[in-house]
Order: structure tokens, then C-alpha cells, then sequence
């Protein structure tokens, strides 16, 4: 216990941090950390005195959340002002990869409250700064100059980038990357289309050495003539008639505000975070129940939680090629500003997010996420009514929804990342890849010079584009009008039936489908293989019901990709990716083994009958390339929905109360 002094002075602080944060305005609990509390977290960290290595090279900063329960009881003002704000940290000293929980409740006396090791494998994401200087070790490299004065190349036409090494069964000390290189010349800008097939450079990104060089075999580099994606460079399709411009017109102005991280609009409230690995976070979703006058909650948490992108070719330079783009790059640290009118209407909002470089220090990233109306022309309902003599009756509702997009380009790939709200109760998710192919250099240049798998489609001359997977898996806390939920499988199952008989008395057979009712009562009952057997994946309150008594709900529903891994289970890239077909990753990505997902496994057996449910959702696409992929690929999308499954009494499109008390607000 504590000393009596010690115990008065701990009082005395707790009193001043609180009346501190009573005298400045409260954040939300979920808000991400402000410049201020970056700031303040890398002075904490380099003023700890138990760690004497230097320099530190900061990975990750991030909001530390505070539990559920506290996030939850924010309505109470009083116990806002009283929850802590920390930050956690994953950041690199001494060749050891360090944990900090860093308290910055009161941000003129920030302290390190917690500090360890991570002693398993992996390493956190890359910094901006290691990979721009481990892209530069080349041009110093002897052999690196004679590969290229064989082939005819110069040094100032040449630029290299980092390529996660991943994992196939050793566990290394070093943190270790390969770097690739293609031709930065020939007045494209595409320079992923012109690699400098065979040759590869393994690299120690701290200590910024050269480990390893291999310069396998020389192929003809692909010409420049095409590749440009550029507006009056490209080709067709991209250079066709454009359509008449739209303009978006509101009198009244924005339906939604924005209120710092809080966005309403319609029937909808929730916050909007950022985190330099996620991305975009959604938090405290909640809609409004206008016949009860009652906010119900249905999401607590959502973002993305890795992209996954395996390569199917084995050679070489290839096999390794197995990103985590969350882990290894971070979503957030690779979102781009959005381009008006062309990344969003003119009708849209913005939102800055804040991020740490590797010196720890606060870098701002503009315009990264906006909110918008989406006026498609779609229809939400409709009817039309004929009985008798009497006029029809038409009744329709236009769809207008409510967008919150990210853009993300890490390296070649371009993912767009919407949350779409809207007001009939529905949450969709829709993520649309873009971009630039990544592209093998090959001696062929046409289709019959092929004899053997070139693990790809030729897509021009001396180009192929390389079969791969893009899986994107979703971190969802769904609270469905309260944490008790439970998972229901409601699989279609055919019926027949002969006992019908028709005129004359002769059996007539007759088919149809019914309702198989499940529970899934442990973690392994509710792994679902969304291409099997039909079925409604429901996600419900067991204590909450309608007033003729069904289980209120919300049903997940699949809206294309969703492909599964085909990769061998004991496969090194699929022991580490073993969500693609079950599970999620662990924190650590870069060089993770995947033991994180197996030890979660190990737990399979773990109720989730009535009890606070975390979804992982993976959207998945095979991609086989073709030639309309090249210079830049049209976007591709897939998409999943979260919508009201007897969750309301009647369709919330009819109603007409305006919302009440905030369910965000610390005033309600």
C-alpha cells in the first residue's frame, strides 16, 4: 500500500490532472491524439530514463482507448473530464522493438506509465524515412553499377523502392527488406511498368547496409511508349468521351454537421477517428428509433484491419511478395489528400489526421478523409398501388446516403475506402481498388511465344501482369442495441413436399425452401464460409425484442468478393495469413509468423453465445490482369452491409420525428 505522504500526493495529482482537464475543452474519449499530445508522447519517451539506446525511431503512436464500459458512460460529463488519455507506442531502440503506454491526461507532465519488450517475431511498420533511405543504398553498390552498365542502363535513370521480405520460416534478429528497382526514365510516369526484372538487393533498413545481391538474369525492359496514365497521355479507355459534368446542388446547404470527430446526419450519429495504421476509424454508431424517440447503438468500432496481398508467382523476385499493407506500411501513414470534385462532390466536408514521423514528431496530413450527401438517382423503396377503378397510388423515397471515404495508395495500389450510411438503418462498406499493376519484365511479345506458365497475362509487349489476391479484412465491434449479442447461421435448406393433391385427387409434389435456426455458441461455431451452403448471417440482441417477439438484429449481408485464400494451408504466406480463411493478424505484420492468429485459434472453443462480439470480415478478390488493367486499372470493387434485421417495428423510412438527445453528447 501506499506511504501516507505518497498517498496524500497521488490524491493531490489525480485532483489537479482533473480540474486540468476540467479547465480546457473534454475530447471525446475516442478522439484520436491531437499535435499537442504527440508532442507531449515524444518528449515522454525520450525523457525515459530506462531506455539509454539512441537513437529512437518512432513506428507507432496511437490512441491507447479506454475500456468499453468507461467509452460508453461518456453521457456523464463529470466522468468524461476523468478518463485518462494515453497514448501507445511501438517504437525501435538498441535493435529491440519497445511498448510505451504513455499518459497525456495533463499534457504539461506526460509520463511513461508502462513500458516492455516485444520478444516474439516480427517488427513493427516501416518509417517513411528507413524506406527512402534503403531505396537511395543501391546507387553505392559496385555490383548494383556493373548490373546495370551491362545493360546499357544509367545510374540517374534508376530508382529503387522496399519490398517487404514477409515470412517463410525463419525468425531473424535483423529487420531485413528487399529492395526492387525499375526505370524512372522515358518521360513516363509510370515506372512500375518498366521493373529491372532479375535483380534484387536485401538490405538491413537500420543499420542501412547491403546484406545480399543477386542478379539472377537480364530481361528486356519494357518500352515507355503507352504506359503513361497521365490526362491527355493515356489511351483508351481512359482518354474516351467524358461524360457532361453534375453538379450537386443543396439550397439548404450540408444535411450533415460535423461537431470536431462527431458527424450527424438524418438518423444517424457516430464518431470519426484516425489512426496511422487503420486508417479511418468509425466509432459509437448509433441510429435513431423515431416511433421509441431512442438512440440504439449498433457499431461500436469498425475499420480496416489489414490488406493482404499474396503473389502467385514463384520465382525469384516474385515469391516474397506477400504484403501487409496495414502492418508492414500503415493505411494511415499512406492516405492522400482527396482531390475535389474528383475524389469527392463539391457537396463534401473534410478531415484532417495527424500522424508521427520517425523522430516522433507530429505530421499533419491533409483533406485525408471526407463527408459527403451521395445523390445517385438510386431509390430507397417504392410502390405502386392499382385496386379497382381507383387512381394508382405511387409512393416513393430516394436513396440519399451519407459517405465517409479514406483513399489510400500504398505503392502501386489505390484502395478507396468508404463507409456508407444510410437511413433505412444500414451501414455498407465498400472498398474499390485502383491503380497500377504490378508488373514482370519478360522477353515476350506476343501470346504465341508462351510454351510455359508465365504466371500472369501478358499485357504488352515485354510486360506481364502478375496473377494475385487482395484480401481486406474489417475489424467490426458490433454492439446491436446493447454488448450482449449473439451469431445466428440461418441456412436455406431445400424441402420438398408430395401431400399436396390437386383436382382428382393425384399427389402433386411440390418444392420449396425453409430456415435452418443456429447458435453459434463458441468462436469455431461461427466461422462461415460465406460461398458454401445459402444462409442469413444475423448478429442479435437475445434481450432485446420486437413487440411480436423476435430477436432484434442486424443481418450481414455479402455484396461481392469474397473469395477465400487458395493457398496451401502449411503455406509460409498463409500460416502468417491464416484470417483469409479464419483469422485476423496480430499488431506485429512485418515478419509476423502467424503465430499471433494460431494462438488466437487456440482459443476457438471460447463462448460467444450472449456475449460482446468482435466480426472480422474479409473481402476478397482473385485478380487475374488484362490488358484493359494497363496503363491504370478501372476500379473493382467489393462490399458487405450491415442491415436492420427486425431491428425496428416497422420501416424507419416512414417516419417523421426528428432525433433526440445525443447518444455522443457528454450533455445528454
Amino acid at each position: 500500500m501506499y506511504p501516507p505522504l505518497v498517498l496524500v500526493l497521488a490524491i493531490f495529482f489525480a485532483v489537479a490532472t482533473a480540474i486540468a482537464a476540467l479547465s480546457s475543452p473534454l475530447p471525446h474519449p475516442l478522439d484520436p491524439l491531437s499535435p499537442t499530445e504527440l508532442t507531449e508522447v515524444r518528449s515522454a519517451v525520450l525523457a525515459f530514463s530506462l531506455v539509454a539506446s539512441r537513437p529512437i525511431s518512432f513506428h507507432y503512436v496511437g490512441l491507447d482507448e479506454p475500456e468499453k464500459p468507461d467509452v460508453l458512460s461518456h453521457t456523464n460529463a463529470a466522468a468524461a473530464a476523468i478518463l485518462p488519455r494515453r497514448a501507445f507506442v511501438i517504437a525501435r531502440a538498441g535493435g529491440l522493438s519497445h511498448e510505451f503506454y504513455v499518459d497525456v491526461t495533463n499534457t504539461s507532465a506526460p509520463r511513461v506509465v508502462s513500458h516492455g519488450i516485444h520478444d516474439g517475431p516480427g517488427f513493427p511498420m516501416f518509417t517513411t524515412e528507413e524506406q527512402v533511405a534503403a531505396g537511395q543504398l543501391s546507387r553505392e553498390y559496385p555490383p548494383f553499377r556493373e548490373s546495370l552498365q551491362r545493360r546499357g542502363l544509367a545510374l540517374t535513370n534508376v530508382g529503387c523502392g522496399v519490398f517487404s521480405m514477409g515470412w517463410f520460416g525463419k525468425n531473424e534478429a535483423r529487420r531485413l527488406a528487399k529492395v526492387q528497382c525499375f526505370i524512372v526514365a522515358g518521360g513516363t510516369a509510370n515506372y512500375y511498368a518498366r521493373p529491372l526484372e532479375g535483380v534484387t538487393l536485401l538490405v538491413d533498413v537500420e543499420k542501412l547496409v547491403i546484406v545480399a545481391y543477386r542478379d539472377r538474369a537480364a530481361y528486356s525492359v519494357p518500352k515507355a511508349e503507352g504506359t503513361d496514365y497521365r490526362a491527355g497521355k493515356a489511351g483508351p479507355p481512359f482518354n474516351g468521351a467524358v461524360p457532361a459534368p453534375g453538379v450537386v446542388v443543396q439550397p439548404e446547404g450540408k444535411g450533415f454537421h460535423i461537431d470536431d470527430h462527431i458527424v450527424r446526419w438524418a438518423n444517424w450519429e457516430f464518431h470519426v477517428g484516425f489512426d496511422m495504421r487503420a486508417g479511418t476509424v468509425i466509432s459509437m454508431a448509433s441510429v435513431h428509433d423515431a416511433d421509441a424517440d431512442l438512440w440504439r447503438r449498433v457499431l461500436y468500432r469498425g475499420f480496416a484491419s489489414e490488406i493482404f496481398v499474396p503473389y502467385m508467382d514463384p520465382e525469384e523476385e516474385w515469391y516474397f511478395h506477400t504484403f501487409m499493407d496495414a502492418g508492414e506500411y500503415g493505411l494511415g501513414v499512406s492516405a492522400v489528400p482527396l482531390q475535389p470534385e474528383a475524389d469527392y462532390p463539391a457537396n463534401a466536408a473534410y478531415m484532417d489526421g495527424y500522424y508521427v514521423d520517425a523522430d516522433g514528431k507530429p505530421v499533419k496530413s491533409e483533406n485525408i478523409i471526407c463527408v459527403f450527401e451521395r445523390y445517385a438517382g438510386d431509390i430507397a423503396w417504392r410502390h405502386t398501388g392499382v385496386a379497382g377503378p381507383i387512381a394508382p397510388i405511387t409512393e416513393v423515397r430516394p436513396d440519399v446516403t451519407l459517405v465517409v471515404r479514406m483513399v489510400v495508395t500504398v505503392g502501386n495500389y489505390d484502395y478507396t475506402l468508404d463507409w456508407e450510411f444510410k437511413t433505412v438503418g444500414s451501414i455498407k462498406t465498400v472498398v474499390s481498388l485502383s491503380g497500377i499493376l504490378e508488373m514482370k519484365a519478360t522477353n515476350y511479345t506476343h501470346v504465341d511465344q508462351i510454351r510455359d506458365d508465365i504466371h500472369g497475362t501478358l499485357i504488352a509487349e515485354n510486360t506481364v501482369g502478375v496473377y494475385h489476391d487482395h484480401f481486406i479484412t474489417y475489424h467490426l465491434d458490433l454492439d446491436i442495441d446493447g454488448t450482449k449479442n449473439s451469431f445466428i447461421k440461418n441456412t436455406i435448406i431445400p424441402k420438398r413436399n408430395t401431400g399436396i393433391r390437386a383436382t382428382g385427387g393425384a399427389p402433386t409434389p411440390r418444392s420449396y425452401w425453409t430456415v435452418l435456426y443456429e447458435v453459434a455458441e463458441t468462436e469455431a461455431d461461427g466461422q462461415v464460409n460465406i460461398n458454401g451452403a445459402p444462409a442469413d448471417l444475423l448478429f442479435v440482441n437475445p434481450s432485446k425484442k420486437t413487440k411480436v417477439g423476435n430477436e432484434v438484429g442486424y443481418r450481414l449481408i455479402p455484396a461481392g468478393a469474397t473469395a477465400t485464400s487458395l493457398l496451401a494451408n502449411n503455406d509460409y504466406p498463409q500460416r502468417r495469413a491464416s484470417y483469409t480463411k479464419k483469422q485476423v493478424s496480430g499488431l506485429y505484420a512485418e515478419q509476423s509468423t502467424g503465430d499471433d492468429n494460431l494462438a488466437a485459434w487456440s482459443k476457438r472453443n471460447r463462448r460467444i453465445k450472449d456475449e460482446d462480439i468482435v466480426l472480422w470480415y474479409t473481402v476478397g478478390l482473385h485478380h487475374v490482369p488484362c490488358q484493359e488493367d494497363f496503363p491504370v486499372m478501372p476500379m473493382i470493387s467489393g462490399a458487405f452491409e450491415l442491415r436492420p434485421f427486425n431491428f425496428f417495428e416497422r420501416n424507419p423510412l416512414i417516419r417523421t420525428r426528428p432525433p433526440g438527445n445525443s447518444p455522443n453528447c457528454s450533455t445528454s
